[in-house]
């Protein structure tokens, strides 16, 4: 009898705690009536997601708008994995002078495409979902 999988949601504290055993993800939102998804380096400081980016459709479509943020990591050969996805508000922390903004700044990040990446943009997460698949063990 082939294994079964075992599909369960996840706490908003487990979500949180997998968004820090990686550090790329994907940013979607709306430019001009068109969607985009686009991936990114990130880092996290409680229930906030911050990157950097150049100017572009990253910041046209984050900067103060809705977006959404998703983050996975799977295993074929073991049918396996999970995602977390935020949904929240983005804005330009990057000349802001608040200290929130000034300590998120500080964040250890380091994007990998080259180029100027000087545009901070983090996102308050109002809603935090996760959903792990894993294979469960075989019955008899």
């Amino acid at each position: 009898m082939p294994d079964s999988a075992v599909y369960e949601e996840m706490s908003r504290g487990d979500c949180i705690a997998l968004l820090h055993t990686t550090s790329v993800g994907r940013v979607g939102g709306v430019v001009d009536g068109r969607p985009f998804v686009l991936p990114v380096n990130y880092a996290v400081d409680g229930d906030r997601v911050v990157f950097r980016t150049s100017p572009g459709t990253k910041l046209t479509g984050a900067a103060f708008g809705r977006v959404a943020f998703e983050v996975d990591s799977f295993d074929p050969a073991r049918r396996s994995g999970w995602s977390v996805v935020i949904e929240g508000v983005a804005s330009d922390i990057s000349d802001m002078v608040d200290e929130l903004s000034v300590k998120l700044r500080h964040l250890e990040l380091q994007p990998w495409p080259p180029g100027d990446k000087s545009h901070w943009v983090a996102i308050l997460a109002e809603s935090v979902t996760g959903r792990r698949v894993r294979a469960s063990a075989p019955t008899d």
